[in-house]
C-alpha cells in the first residue's frame, strides 16, 4: 500500500513539474534574423531573448492554451496563441513598426500647409505674408511651381490648365465662385480671408479621390476647429477697413470678420493707365462668420460669407473710337456646414452641405445681363482605421446647379438661356503602409451626370519610396473629369464631359529647416470643348472635338536654417503645352501658359527694428498672342513679365503693425497682351492695342491692431 502511495506521489509531481520547452526563431520581413528580441508567455515571467541568429528558447511549467509574445524596439509586437506544446520550432516574422513622424508619406502633386502635416512645405498661413500678395492667399500661391502668373486675370492657372480647371473647397465642400466678379483685364482676388483658415492643401494634380469635377487642380481650405483666445483685430487700410473679432463660452466658438474696400481714394491718387477711365472705381463689402461647437466625440463648424461689389468702368476697344462702357453689381452668399463624428474602433463620419448663391447684373454699352447661379453640394464620408498600416475612406455626393441668365439689348425683347444639372458622385479610396519605406494610395471615383446623361469612371493611384532618411520618391496617376464650363452648358447641353489624365513622379527632401521637391508630370487632355465664333454665343456650335497634352517640370526649394531671422523659397516650372480647344484653328499654346516661370520670396526679421521685411520676385517667359497679320496661329509672344514687390511690417507695440507694400516697385513696363481689330483697316491690316496692367505700381498702406487675452498676439502672420 505504501509503495502504490508513493508510486502515485511521484507521478503527480512529475506532471505537476513538467517542463515544456519553447523555441524557435525570430526574423524581419527580408529574412534577416533579429537579435534582441524578447520573447515570453503573457502573464508570466517565464521568456528569453533572441541571440545574434534570432534563435531562441526557453522552459516552462506553464500548461493549456497560453498566448505567445514578441516584442523589439521598430518593430510591430507579434502575438500568437495556441497550446503551449506546439510552441517549437517557431518560426515568426516581425514587421517594421510604422513612424508618423519618420515614416513615408503620399506627397506627389500636392503642397501642404499646416501644423500637423509632416508633409508641409509651408507653415500654416505664411503663404499670405508674400510680398506683393496683398493678402491674397490665392495671388501668393502663384509663387509655388505649377502655377503660371496671368497678370489680367489673377486667377490659379496650373500646369497648362485654364483657371476653370481648378477647384476650391472648404472643409471638403465645394466653393462654386470663389473669385470676387471683374471687368475684362482686371485681374480678381480671393472671396475669402485667409486668418479664419488653419491649414491649405493645394494639390497641382494627382490628387484623392475624394474630389472631382476638376480638370487640373485643387485648392482645400481648413477652417480652424477651435481658436486659441478671445481677440479682435482691427484693419486700417490705404484702400478700406476691417474688424475681426472671435469669442468663445465653453465648447463653442464664433469668428466674425467684415471687410469694406473702396478703390476710388486710391484712383485719384495713383490714377489708371491711359487705356481706362474709372467712373465708379471697384468698391465692395463682405464679411465671414465661422460657428463652431465641439463635444467629446464630435464637432460641429458653420461658415458663412457673403460679398456685394460693384464698378462702373469705360476701357479702350480697338474695335471703337469711343471708350466702351461697363458696369457690374455682384452679389455672392456661400454657406458651408460640416460634422465630424468619432466613434469607437477607430470609425470616423464626416457630413456636410454647401449652398452659394451668385447674381451678377452687367451693362455692356446699351446692352444689359442679368444672371443667376443657385448651387449646392451634399457629402458624406465614411472612415476606418483597421490598423496603422491599413486606412479606407469612401462616401458619396450630390451636386446641384441651377443657372439662369437673360440678355437685353437696345430696344430688342429679353430671351433667356441656362440649364438644370445633378450630379451624383461616388468614391472610395484605401491607404496602405507595407513598411516605414513604402506606401499606396488606391481608389477610384464615379460621377453621373443627369444633364449629360453620361456617367464616368476615374481611376486613382499614388506611390511612394522612402529612398533615405530625409527623402522619397513618389508616383501618382490618376483619370480626371469635369462638366464642360458654364459659359458652354448655358447654350448647349448635348455636350460630353471633359477629360485628362495625370501621370507624376515626385521626388522630395525634409532635413532641418530646408525642404527640395522636385516634380515631373504629364498630362493628356480629351473631349475639350470647341466652337466656331470669336466667343461662345447662342448660335455657335459646339463639340466635343478638341485635347491636347500639357508636360513639365517643377522644382521648389525652401531654406528658414541656414541664415538666422531669413525665410525663403524659390521655385521654377518649365511647361510644354499645346491644345486644340474653344475656337482654335489648331493645336496651340495657349495665351495664358508662359514655357518658364520663376519665383524669389523672401522674409526677415530685424530684431532691433522690430520690422520684417520681405520682397518677392516674379519672372514668365513671354506669353504666345495671336497676330491675325501673320500665317501661323498664335505664333507671336509677348515680352517677358517681371515684379518685384516689397514689403515692410513694424509693430509699433507688441499689438500694433504699421504695414507698407509696393507691389511692382521697380515699374517694370509689363504687357498683357494685344487686341486686334475684327477686321482689317484699308490697307489689309489688323490694327491692334496694347494691353497693360491698370497700374504699373500698387502701393498699399495699413494699420493693424490685435486685442487678445494675452496681449501678445498680432496679425503679422496675415500680413
Amino acid at each position: 500500500m505504501k509503495k502504490i502511495d508513493l508510486l502515485i506521489i511521484l507521478l503527480f509531481a512529475t506532471g505537476t513539474f513538467a517542463q515544456t520547452v519553447v523555441s524557435g526563431v525570430v526574423r524581419d520581413s527580408r529574412n534577416n534574423p533579429v537579435e534582441g528580441a524578447n520573447v515570453y508567455l503573457e502573464g508570466t515571467y517565464d521568456g528569453a531573448s533572441t541571440d545574434a541568429q534570432g534563435y531562441f528558447s526557453f522552459e516552462t511549467t506553464e500548461t493549456g492554451t497560453q498566448n505567445l509574445m514578441v516584442s523589439m524596439l521598430s518593430f510591430e509586437p507579434f502575438s500568437q496563441a495556441g497550446d503551449i506544446t506546439y510552441f517549437k520550432n517557431l518560426e515568426i516574422i516581425l514587421y517594421e513598426a510604422l513612424n508618423e513622424l519618420t515614416g513615408v508619406t503620399l506627397t506627389a502633386g500636392s503642397f501642404k500647409a499646416g501644423d500637423n502635416s509632416k508633409a508641409s512645405v509651408l507653415k500654416p498661413l505664411d503663404i499670405v505674408t508674400t510680398a506683393g500678395a496683398a493678402g491674397d492667399f490665392v495671388a501668393a500661391l502663384q509663387t509655388l511651381p505649377g502655377t503660371s502668373t496671368v497678370n489680367e486675370d489673377g486667377r490659379l492657372f496650373v500646369r497648362g490648365g485654364a483657371a476653370g480647371e481648378t477647384q476650391v473647397f472648404i472643409d471638403g465642400l465645394r466653393v462654386f465662385q470663389p473669385f470676387n466678379a471683374t471687368a475684362n483685364n482686371i485681374p480678381t482676388r480671393g472671396r475669402f480671408s485667409p486668418f479664419l483658415f488653419k491649414g491649405i492643401t493645394f494639390s497641382t494634380g494627382g490628387y484623392s479621390a475624394e474630389y472631382g469635377q476638376a480638370l487640373s487642380s485643387v485648392l482645400l481650405l481648413n477652417t480652424t476647429d477651435i481658436p486659441e483666445q478671445e481677440k479682435t483685430d482691427i484693419s486700417l487700410m490705404s484702400v478700406g477697413g476691417g474688424l475681426g473679432h472671435t469669442e468663445i463660452w465653453g465648447n463653442e466658438s464664433l469668428s466674425i470678420n467684415a471687410n469694406y474696400i473702396n478703390l476710388a481714394p486710391y484712383q485719384i491718387l495713383v490714377p489708371s493707365n491711359q487705356d481706362m477711365r474709372w467712373n465708379k472705381p471697384y468698391e465692395s463689402i463682405s464679411g465671414e462668420a465661422v460657428f463652431r461647437s465641439q463635444r467629446e466625440r464630435s464637432l460641429f463648424k458653420l461658415y458663412s460669407g457673403f460679398n456685394h461689389s460693384n464698378l462702373d468702368i469705360e476701357q479702350a476697344d480697338v474695335n471703337f473710337e469711343e471708350y466702351v462702357p461697363f458696369r457690374l453689381k455682384n452679389n455672392n452668399m456661400y454657406l458651408n456646414a460640416s460634422y465630424k463624428n468619432f466613434f469607437e474602433k477607430e470609425w470616423t463620419l464626416t457630413t456636410g452641405a454647401s449652398l452659394s448663391s451668385d447674381q451678377n447684373d452687367i451693362g455692356i454699352m446699351d446692352n444689359t445681363i442679368d444672371s443667376k447661379e443657385i448651387a449646392a453640394h451634399l457629402k458624406a464620408k465614411v472612415g476606418k482605421n483597421f490598423t496603422n498600416r491599413f486606412q479606407l475612406n469612401f462616401g458619396a455626393e450630390y451636386f446641384s446647379q441651377n443657372f439662369d441668365e437673360s440678355f437685353m439689348g437696345n430696344g430688342s425683347d429679353a430671351f433667356s438661356y441656362g440649364f438644370d444639372d445633378h450630379l451624383f458622385a461616388g468614391f472610395a479610396e484605401t491607404d496602405i503602409f507595407f513598411s516605414n519605406k513604402f506606401a499606396m494610395k488606391i481608389g477610384g471615383r464615379m460621377e453621373h451626370s443627369q444633364l449629360l446623361n453620361e456617367t464616368t469612371l476615374s481611376p486613382r493611384l499614388s506611390l511612394a519610396y522612402k529612398s533615405s532618411e530625409k527623402g522619397q520618391f513618389s508616383l501618382a496617376y490618376g483619370n480626371f473629369y469635369q462638366n464642360p464650363w458654364t459659359e458652354y452648358l448655358k447654350f448647349d447641353q448635348n455636350l460630353k464631359t471633359e477629360k485628362t489624365s495625370h501621370y507624376i513622379l515626385n521626388y522630395q527632401m525634409i532635413e532641418n529647416g530646408r525642404t527640395f521637391r522636385a516634380e515631373a508630370y504629364y498630362k493628356n487632355y480629351g473631349n475639350l470643348v470647341k466652337f466656331n465664333t470669336e466667343m461662345p454665343q447662342f448660335n455657335s456650335i459646339f463639340n466635343n472635338s478638341g485635347g491636347g497634352y500639357a508636360s513639365g517640370l517643377d522644382i521648389f526649394w525652401r531654406d528658414n536654417k541656414s541664415i538666422d531671422n531669413l525665410d525663403y523659397w524659390i521655385s521654377y516650372s518649365f511647361l510644354d503645352t499645346k491644345r486644340d480647344y474653344r475656337n482654335f484653328r489648331e493645336k496651340a499654346t495657349p495665351n495664358f501658359a508662359p514655357k518658364n516661370s520663376f519665383s524669389l520670396v523672401t522674409k526677415y526679421w530685424i530684431e532691433d527694428w522690430r520690422s520684417q521685411v520681405g520682397f518677392s520676385y516674379n519672372y514668365g517667359s513671354g506669353r504666345p498672342y495671336n497676330d491675325p497679320n501673320k500665317t501661323e496661329f498664335l505664333g507671336e509672344k509677348t515680352k517677358s513679365y517681371n515684379n518685384l514687390s516689397v514689403n515692410w511690417a513694424y509693430l509699433l507695440s507688441q499689438q500694433k503693425i504699421l504695414y507698407i507694400s509696393i507691389s511692382n516697385v521697380a515699374g517694370f513696363n509689363n504687357v498683357n497682351g494685344y487686341q486686334y481689330a475684327n477686321s482689317p483697316n484699308d490697307l489689309g491690316v489688323f490694327e491692334r492695342r496694347m494691353i497693360r496692367p491698370n497700374a504699373d505700381t500698387f502701393f498699399f498702406v495699413g494699420f493693424f491692431w490685435t486685442i487678445s487675452q494675452d496681449n501678445k498676439s498680432n496679425q503679422l502672420d496675415n500680413l
